[in-house]
């Protein structure tokens, strides 16, 4: 469930910015509009998936569509956020065996470099910070789309996707060799500032 604050990652926004010529700005998340997911997935014991989200994050990423190498994104994640559908299991995420919210409550991801091969696509290499530990992470990123919007804005879009280690983050919690592993994908609407 960790990794989903690296997806803070959310840094996939960047990925696809090699498809969108002539568009270079900052670009803030679309959080008004929840336009915007930070979601994970991890499996149960090796019998089924567990699903959750962190329903409160925002961000930013710059596209630089002369140089997309040049380009950055900044997310910021409420880790007390998290959402499993099951209050219960919620409480025990925040606590010390997890997210420990009370002494952690943010979590953050913030790209150092993008490398965007032929076909639209990018990684995004940055550091995630999530429970005290910052370690290098790479955002598996690509371009949903961008174009004006039916308000007078302009918006840009991407999907990402990473997997965490548990134990890398500090995570205490042993939950059997079928989950020692969570996928984040993160689905950003970027709005042209």
């Amino acid at each position: 469930m960790k990794k989903v604050l690296l997806a803070s990652a959310v840094s996939m926004a960047m990925a696809g910015a090699v498809q969108a010529d002539g568009h270079s700005a900052t670009y803030d998340f679309d959080d008004k509009g929840a336009h915007q997911f930070v979601t994970f997935k991890i499996s149960h014991l090796g019998y089924s998936w567990l699903y959750g989200r962190f329903n409160d994050f925002d961000g930013q990423f710059v596209y630089d569509a002369e140089n997309p190498a040049n380009s950055s994104v900044n997310v910021t994640i409420d880790t007390s956020s998290v959402d499993s559908n099951n209050a219960e299991r919620d409480k025990h995420l925040r606590s010390e065996d997890f997210l420990y919210v009370d002494e952690y409550p943010q979590a953050s991801f913030k790209s150092k470099q993008v490398v965007v091969d032929g076909e639209g696509e990018a990684d995004i290499i940055g550091d995630l910070t999530l429970r005290g530990v910052t370690k290098e992470v790479t955002l598996d990123a690509e371009l949903i789309g961008h174009g004006e919007d039916p308000w007078g804005g302009y918006r840009m879009g991407f999907e990402a996707e990473t997997e965490l280690r548990l134990k890398d983050f500090g995570i205490p919690m042993e939950l059997g060799e079928a989950s020692e592993t969570v996928e984040i994908i993160i689905s950003v609407e970027g709005i042209r500032q």
